[in-house]
Parts: structure tokens; C-alpha cells; sequence
């Protein structure tokens, strides 16, 4: 039984040999220019009393512009939250959600990279270069998938800056390429070349939470052995007391991203502990009851269904005792540390209310970057690497009770949920992080408050949306206009649509009608309720090889099966409507062709693409077998 997982903690590890053995780097000043000088508008006379004085208008925000915060979680599953039906304490973000918004039909790209290079720009993750990472080994040279966010496609926090607003960042950033994140740089694609003004956080997919691969701004810095949710929160919070201390009426931008709760799982005890039991009734009974909360809160139609649990995964009651404990504590730690990061997001709620900003600020809360992730395998992952040997599923169990305590602490480094928490963490959808052909995989909760400006407290609203229609929302919401320049640069235009049209309207027409999905393979295309989708299987992550330890088997574009599904009526993919709309599946088929095209999604590349290649002719390494 092969163990291993395909996973980012295990990329970071390989894009840290990749650094090691880069002939050199590129030294270089940060490269953001200042905006362009206006022209002079005042006369220059022979003497003074012949000129006339002028003075460029210094750059302010709209009148009366909020502050906006943007808090994206990482590898979060639709129904984990009790925000959202799940049987995870998150008390911050029901409050939020019971003076705000609950959007139950936003969608991700399927990934963390390519998720937030789509938020921070507003365009499709292709179209911005970030069809797989900006990793070394998982870029390729492509105008798609070469990692490096074009300065044509700017950032949010670009577009708030020159409006008149400071910027802040931090947490996990994930978009800048792995050779150019030595402190050398160059900082074209850091935080601070992206229009962030001051960035506290890590530069990569993943990071240990007790001793992270930290910078600050411009250098990496020496962590200070606490939890990192803890420090990023502290940094936020500095960042805004000093801003509002010097310019106490100039709002601010705050990009919020934890690292959580992406592994490794890593949590202090305290917050632990206290789910001790609580899932001992197994994945399946959460999923159930899970659902019903969902239905209660009107979430999900009422008379939804669950998907099938996955053929991998075994049902809870057939499990033997000591595998339900292990599996059981797995899941305890991954409970306390979502528990823990809604409190760390409610220490930053806490303080704008203190200094009186919180009914001055809008928020926009995306519960997880894609969903749950099936990166921990079947019996969960406690400190393997991806080239560790092969263990048997016998092996597999043994090793991880006999690190059964190390879950979740400083010496467990690396651990990471087994697949069937995965799956419940999903309700009511199917399949998980990486799959961009499913729902599991792309949809995830959005949570919108502002206190002055949210009249439907507690309002739940059924629209289509993307993470790409952030940057237009906030900036019809700020009052800002799309700019056509950025800094001298043209600009690309913005793919995202504003979600501002359904902020008071529960029952307008949704806006975003169109939208494709691509992750290594997998892909999908949405239209008007209707979806297209097809799970391809790479070589080297097919589920029945990479699950079962059989032999691979070669994955041929041209015969990957496409299913048909309308989420109008079947909002979780149940049923199969390929055969019954032929024609309805060729056209949608034909609209992904034209968008593969559109945005740089061709070549396809997968994961088995990746590894095959063994050389990276950018970063000139051979991977190791």
C-alpha cells in the first residue's frame, strides 16, 4: 500500500533542494515605481510675482471609503464550519455571519496557488500565469503555468494603494516563484512588489506553524517559537494601530491568510483536547448530521441527498477499534485548530471594535482556498516524506499509532487528516481538494459583513461566485474605479463580476454565468447552471493506484469521460445527465475548448507530466527519484 501523498508540505521540501542548487540569484532593489508624475499644471515666470504656484492633489480614498479585510482560509471543506452545518466550533465567524452574509454557491480554482494568484488579481488563474504553482518543479514554461503574476494583471492591493488606501498582508502569500524567494530577490513578485506596503507571513505553499520559513516585508526573519496564527494576528493588528495612529481617517486594506488549516495540523492541546470523543462516531455519521444542520439553515434544498461515500474509503462502523481511535484523533486536532484560527480571527474583530472601525470596515471571510484535502491518504499523514519508503496499509496504521500523541504538536510536524474526514469535511459535495472537475473540490463558503452596510443580517444568498469577483466587488463597494493604467502599465481587463448587484437583492439573477475549472488534469466547465466535468487520473495521483498501491496506469486526454450535471436541480452532482443531453454536453465541451484557448489553459499538464520530466530546465536540476 503506498502511502505517500501528493502534497504541497512535500513540493516546499522539493523547491528548497531546487534553491540549493540554483547556480546564482539575481540581486535587485524593489522594483515598484511611484505612480507617474501629473503634469505641471502651475506658471513659471521670470520672477516669482509672474508665476502662479501649484501643488499635485495628494491621492485620498472616495469620501467616507471603509476599511476592507480580506480573510482567506486554507484546505477548509464546505461543511467543517458550524458557520455552515459542521460540527467544528466557530463562534467568530457565526457571529459574522448572523450580522452579515452567507454566500452557499462560491467556488475556488480547486488549490491554493492558483486560488489566490484569481483573488488577488480578479482574473482566472491561467490568465495570470498560475495554472499550477509557482514552485520550481510545478511551473512550466508556458504563458499559463510559468508561476510569475504578470505586473499587466495587478493586484488589489496595487489598485487600493494608488486609491488612497495603506495595504497589508499576512500570513501565507503562495504566488512568489521559489527563485526569486531568497532574501537577493529580486521582489517583483513578493507581497511588497504587489502592492502590499508591509507583508509579515511565508512565501510558500506551507510552513511549520512553530517554526515557519518567515519574512517580513523584504527579509526573512527569525520566528519567535509561538504559533504562527498568533504572531500574523499580533502583526495585523500593530500594522493597523500604527496606520490609524498617524492618519486616523485613512482606511486600510488588510489581506488576512493563515496558514490554517492547511497541514501540517498543528495546534497547542488546549484547543484539542476539549474535542476528545466528539468524533468518535465516525466520518459517516458526521456527514449525516451534517447534512441536517445544513437543511435547518437553509443552506441546502430540503430534500437533498449525501453522495455516495467514496469506494475508498471504508465505512466508520466496519474500521477496527484502535484504527477509529487514530483516525478519531486525527480529526480532534484538526477540529481545535480551525477552533483556534476562527478565535485568532476574532482577537482582529475584537480590536477594530475597540478602536472604534469595526462598523467602518467591510470583511470578506473565504472559508477555505479549495476544498478539504485528500493529501493526507487513507489512514492519515504523521511526518513522511514523498520519497519515504512504501508502507503497507498494516505498516501504514502502525507507524502512525505509534506517533499517535505527536498529532498535531511541534515533533508531529507534517500531519494531515486520512481521506474519509477529507470527505466529511465536504458535505454535502463530493470528491476533495485538487479535483476541479467537482463541487468538493471548488466550492466553499463566502461570508460578507459590514455593519452599515448589510441590512439582511443574516442573510443567505444563492448566487454564483468566484474568487475572481472580489477585486471588482470591493472596488464597486469603495467606491474605486477598475484602472486603466497601473503605474504606467496597461492593464488587462478584470474576468471577475461584482458581487455588489446581490448584497440586497436575496433573489437577483446571478451575474457570473460562466466559468472554468482546470487542476492537473481534472476540469470542468460552468454555463448557466450547467457543468461539464471530467475527473482525469493522472498517472501518478490516479486513486486507484495512488489509494491501492497498483500499478499506474497512463492517462489519455482524448478518453477521459465527461459527465453532465444541472446544479439547478442537482446542486451536489448526483446524477449523470451525459447520456440524456448528448447535445448539451458537446456544446459545454466546445465553450471549454474556446475558454483553454482564451486563457491560456493549453498545454494540458498534470501531475504525472511534472514528475516524468525529471529536469526543470528552469531551475536546471535533476529531482531526485
Amino acid at each position: 500500500m503506498i502511502t505517500f501523498s501528493i502534497t504541497i508540505m512535500y513540493i516546499r521540501k522539493i523547491s528548497l533542494f531546487a534553491l540549493t542548487v540554483i547556480l546564482a540569484a539575481q540581486a535587485s532593489a524593489q522594483t515598484t515605481p511611484p505612480p507617474p508624475e501629473p503634469p505641471y499644471q502651475g506658471v513659471v515666470g521670470r520672477t516669482l510675482a509672474d508665476s502662479k504656484e501649484w501643488w499635485p492633489e495628494p491621492v485620498k480614498a472616495p469620501p467616507g471609503a471603509p476599511n476592507v479585510v480580506w480573510i482567506l482560509l486554507d484546505d477548509v471543506g464546505f461543511g467543517a464550519t458550524h458557520t455552515f452545518g459542521g460540527l467544528i466550533n466557530t463562534p467568530v465567524f457565526d457571529s459574522l455571519a448572523a450580522n452579515g452574509l452567507r454566500y452557499t454557491n462560491f467556488h475556488t480554482a480547486g488549490i491554493c496557488a492558483p486560488t489566490r494568484a484569481a483573488l488577488l488579481t480578479g482574473r482566472n488563474h491561467h490568465s495570470v500565469h498560475e495554472g499550477g504553482f509557482s514552485h520550481s518543479i510545478l511551473s512550466a514554461g508556458f504563458p499559463g503555468w510559468d508561476g510569475h503574476l504578470p505586473s499587466t494583471k495587478g493586484t488589489i492591493a496595487e489598485i487600493l494603494r494608488d486609491n488612497g488606501y495603506n495595504t497589508f498582508a499576512v500570513g501565507k502569500y503562495g504566488v512568489t516563484p521559489d527563485e526569486e524567494a531568497t532574501d537577493a530577490g529580486p521582489f517583483d513578485h513578493w507581497p511588497s512588489g504587489k502592492g502590499f506596503e508591509h507583508f509579515f507571513g511565508f512565501l510558500g505553499s506551507q510552513t511549520d506553524q512553530y517554526k515557519p520559513d518567515l519574512v517580513e516585508d523584504d527579509a526573512h526573519v527569525v520566528p519567535d517559537g509561538r504559533h504562527l496564527n498568533e504572531q500574523i494576528t499580533d502583526k495585523a493588528i500593530s500594522y493597523i494601530a500604527r496606520q490609524k495612529k498617524a492618519a486616523p481617517n485613512k482606511p486600510f486594506f488588510l489581506y488576512y491568510a493563515p496558514g490554517a488549516t492547511h497541514a501540517p495540523h498543528q495546534v497547542d492541546t488546549s484547543w484539542s483536547n476539549p474535542y476528545r470523543g466528539k468524533f468518535d462516531e465516525g466520518w459517516d455519521v458526521y456527514r449525516e448530521k451534517v447534512l441536517a444542520n445544513q437543511k435547518k439553515l437553509g443552506l441546502v434544498p430540503a430534500n437533498a441527498q449525501l453522495p455516495a461515500r467514496n469506494e475508498y474509503i471504508k465505512a466508520w462502523n466496519t474500521l477496527p477499534a484502535e484504527e477509529r481511535k487514530l483516525y478519531a484523533r486525527f480529526m480532534e486536532v484538526y477540529a481545535g485548530y480551525l477552533t483556534y484560527t476562527d478565535f485568532q480571527v476574532g482577537r482582529l474583530i475584537n480590536y477594530l471594535k475597540q478602536i472604534g472601525q469595526l462598523d467602518n470596515t467591510v470583511v470578506f471571510i473565504v472559508i477555505g482556498d479549495n476544498g478539504a484535502s485528500k493529501e493526507g491518504t487513507l489512514h492519515g499523514d504523521i511526518d513522511r516524506s514523498l520519497f519515504s519508503k512504501p508502507l503497507s496499509d498494516q505498516e501504514a496504521i502502525r507507524y502512525n499509532l505509534d506517533k499517535i500523541d505527536a498529532i498535531g504538536t511541534p515533533s508531529g510536524v507534517e500531519a494531515n487528516y486520512p481521506l474519509g474526514w477529507a470527505q466529511a469535511a465536504n458535505t454535502p459535495f463530493k470528491y476533495w481538494k485538487q479535483d476541479a472537475n467537482a463541487e468538493g473540490g471548488t466550492r466553499n463558503p463566502l461570508i460578507v459583513f459590514y455593519p452599515k452596510g448589510i441590512k439582511d443580517k443574516g442573510g443567505i444568498r444563492n448566487q454564483y461566485g468566484h474568487v475572481i469577483d472580489l477585486l471588482p466587488t470591493t472596488a464597486e463597494f469603495v467606491g474605486v474605479k477598475l484602472p486603466e493604467y497601473i503605474r504606467g502599465i496597461h492593464q488587462d481587463s478584470v474576468q471577475g463580476t461584482s458581487l455588489v448587484y446581490s448584497f440586497a437583492d436575496a433573489k437577483a439573477a446571478s451575474r457570473h454565468t460562466d466559468q472554468y475549472y482546470y487542476i492537473f488534469g481534472s476540469r470542468s466547465i460552468y454555463k448557466d447552471g450547467w457543468k461539464a466535468e471530467t475527473y482525469h487520473h493522472p498517472d501518478f495521483i490516479d486513486e486507484a493506484n495512488v489509494l491501492t498501491g497498483k500499478a499506474p496506469v497512463v492517462a489519455d486526454y482524448d478518453k477521459d469521460v465527461w459527465e453532465l450535471y444541472n446544479l439547478n436541480e442537482d446542486f451536489n452532482e448526483r446524477i449523470d445527465l451525459a447520456k440524456k443531453y448528448p447535445g448539451k454536453l458537446a456544446a459545454l465541451k466546445v465553450l471549454f475548448d474556446q475558454e483553454a484557448k482564451q486563457y491560456n489553459i493549453y498545454p494540458f499538464i498534470d501531475w504525472d507530466d511534472v514528475l516524468k520530466r525529471r529536469i526543470n530546465p528552469k531551475a536546471k536540476i535533476v529531482l531526485p527519484h
